[in-house]
């Protein structure tokens, strides 16, 4: 029987956020539905007029969800007993705007969402602009670090490292996100002035970790 050893390499990466993510999510609601749906399609043209005004192309909003449904209120009868009724139709509309993380540029985009009537939910997020280099970084950490340690078990027992037999990796997708958070509060958005300074925060460095398992012959 073949002599093997099995090792799980680590790898760790730190990288500075150069990317900004802003989530926005738009309600409409109206008793009637092709009012709910005009009401709809007026907020994303709002919002879409306010951030062209300020240089982006109308293509940069993406739709990440598009939701219709019924809404109900819950009513007290005479008997004292709830009952579910009818209070219209709400279209929800979750988007998405991506962008090269500059806090000037950050500011601005806020200041021209304050002045649109639509009146979005927001949450930021930092990240990278190119997820698949962290990934590969991670990987070739991994790598290095379960060879090394491999090659010292090895020499410390008296062995020679053989021929890469497996690798096992879980291909799984990582959170590639800054833990730091730019938190806006609603009424603070709306009072936001159009010239607002911006503040030049540095969000926190993004530390991602991976592992894989490499089994090697031992002769």
């Amino acid at each position: 029987m073949a002599r093997t050893i099995t090792v799980k390499g680590i790898g760790n990466v730190s990288t500075r956020p150069d990317f900004v993510i802003l989530t926005m999510k738009l309600e409409a609601k109206d008793k009637e539905y092709d009012k709910a749906m005009e009401l709809a399609a007026k907020q994303l043209e709002q919002l879409n007029a306010s951030l062209t005004a300020i240089g982006f192309e109308k293509e940069s909003v993406k739709t990440t969800n598009f939701h219709v449904d019924t809404d109900y209120d819950s009513h007290k009868d005479k008997l004292g007993n709830y009952q579910r009724v009818f209070s219209g139709f709400v279209c929800r509309h979750n988007l998405k705007l991506s962008f090269d993380f500059d806090m000037k540029r950050l500011s601005q985009t806020l200041a021209a969402i304050a002045t649109c009537l639509a009146q979005p939910e927001l949450s930021i997020a930092f990240t990278v602009k190119d997820p698949t280099a962290v990934n590969d970084a991670l990987l070739r950490e991994a790598t290095i670090n379960a060879k090394k340690k491999a090659e010292l078990l090895c020499e410390a027992s008296g062995v020679t490292l053989g021929q890469l037999l497996t690798i096992d990796y879980n291909w799984g997708e990582l959170n590639i996100y800054s833990d730091t958070r730019y938190d806006l509060a609603e009424d603070c958005l709306m009072a936001l002035p159009t010239s607002a300074p911006s503040i030049d925060i540095e969000p926190d460095d993004i530390d991602v970790r991976d592992t894989a398992t490499f089994v090697w012959e031992i002769v």
